[in-house]
Parts: C-alpha cells; structure tokens; sequence
C-alpha cells in the first residue's frame, strides 16, 4: 500500500510503473486466510466481525480469557491457549491489547520468529508492544513480509528506519479518530460520572477499579425526606453534565435546533 501510494504521488510514471506491475506480485486477497487477533475485547472482536464480514478470513485468536460459544461462533472464531500456540498459525497477527503490566514487549525477536515467514503484522495497541529493532530485522531478512502501524514506541518519535520501509504502513494514532469517536468518548465520560454520582459504583458504564470509588457519608436524605447537602451537589452536577452533553451533541449536528424539530413535525 504505501508503495503504490508513494509511487501515485511521485508524478513519476516510470515509478508508477513499476508499482503498478510489481505490486499485484507481491499482495494477497485476505480470504480464507487467518487472521490472528491477540485480544478478542471490543475492539478486536469488532474487527474480526468486519475482516470475516468483508473479506472472508479466518479468525484464531488468543486472549486472557476465553469468549463464550455464542461469540465465537458469530465469527466462527478458533481459541488458542496461549500466544505461542497462535503464532505459527498467523497469516496476519493483529495486536488488539492493551499494554502488559511489566513493560516489555509482545513481540521481539522470540516471538517473532515463532510466525510463519511472510506473515504480516498490524499494531493498533499500544506502540511498546513491539520492540521496534527486532521489527526491523524480520522485515530485512523477509521472515516479515509488512506491517501496519498505527502506535509507535516513542511516538510522536517513530522508528526512522521502520519508516523508510516501502512494505511498512505508518499512521499517527488515529486508527479509531473521528468526529464522532470524539463525541462518543465525551458523552460516555460524562454519562459515566453521572451514574456514579446517582448511583455509586454500580452506574459506571465502563470498567472502573471498585475500590477507587468511595461513597461520600451524607448518601442519602435527611431525616424529614430533604436532600442532604451532598445530595443538592449530586443532582446539581447531574443537571449541568445533561446540559453540557445536549450542548455538545446539538454544536456538532446530532440534535436539532428547537426551531428544526418544530418545522419538521409539520
């Protein structure tokens, strides 16, 4: 891609050329391919859905915990009891955790080597879990064929040789950027404050350490049915998060001007 890409904007046609007859050489259709997702959460599984969906693959997958029937079959995914077992079964490996606990990389020249020679890698996690050097050195020696990155290890600094690579594709952090991921990420901080304040730990939408949330003392109504202080500020920051959330959505087109909504209910 980013060959037939940089040949494109070269305004060269001799290299227009040649990408245009070698590149086809040296591609694959992803169907009926495997696709290797290490970490089948929200994020891979709904990957998974479009690569079976659009383009026919394969989908293995290894993650901490194993999904219920119900999911796999929707993808007809295959489960394997550990990295090392899914490796060598990687057409294409795709990175979809979050970053391990102790700092060191997922991939390096062990795990690596472990892939079958020309498989690919697409990295949308998190940039340190690929030790970058160790990339470089599979991608020369051809046992890699290309890869994808969208994080970096120390980005915004990426890997000068990684990105001299004309089989490596490189995007800045933005594999899930939009207008309304945006939006989306807004309206859900602000939902998820406001089920913690009315409803304690129990109304957060998203995961949260349980042991972070406190309950304040004054939980509750006074003794003649009156809202405590902590209560008045409970429903008061409700109140302003709805606002700020209505204001958001209707600045950015979601909702319609009240003027809008009448004219088009007649």
């Amino acid at each position: 891609m980013t060959r037939s890409s940089n040949a494109a904007r070269s305004g060269s046609p001799e290299e227009w050329r040649e990408a245009h007859n070698e590149v086809p050489l040296q591609s694959h259709n992803p169907r009926g391919h495997r696709l290797a997702i290490v970490g089948l959460g929200n994020i891979g599984f709904a990957i998974a859905k479009k690569a079976k969906a659009a383009c026919g693959m394969r989908i293995i997958y290894y993650d901490e915990y194993q999904k219920s029937t119900s999911q796999e079959k929707e993808v007809d995914a295959v489960f394997y009891n550990s990295l090392e077992e899914l490796l060598p079964h990687a057409d294409c490996l795709l990175i979809a955790i979050p970053a391990v606990p102790n700092g060191d990389p997922l991939l390096n020249a062990s795990t690596l080597s472990k892939l079958p020679r020309g498989a690919r890698i697409v990295n949308v996690a998190r940039g340190n879990l690929v030790d970058e050097d160790d990339l470089v050195a599979s991608l020369k020696s051809g046992h890699i064929s290309a890869a994808g990155l969208d994080v970096h290890y120390n980005e915004p600094h990426v890997n000068t040789e990684l990105a001299r690579m004309s089989n490596v594709t490189m995007t800045c952090h933005t594999a899930g950027g939009s207008i309304e991921t945006n939006i989306g990420f807004e309206k859900l901080a602000m939902e998820n404050v406001e089920g913690v304040l009315l409803r304690g730990a129990e109304g957060a939408q998203t995961a949260v350490k349980q042991s972070q949330l406190k309950e304040p003392r004054e939980n509750g109504c006074g003794t003649n049915g009156e809202l405590t202080h902590t209560q008045t500020k409970k429903h008061k920051m409700v109140h302003e998060i709805r606002s700020d959330s209505k204001r958001a959505e209707k600045a950015n087109g979601i909702l319609p001007s009240p003027r809008t909504a009448t004219q088009g209910s007649t």
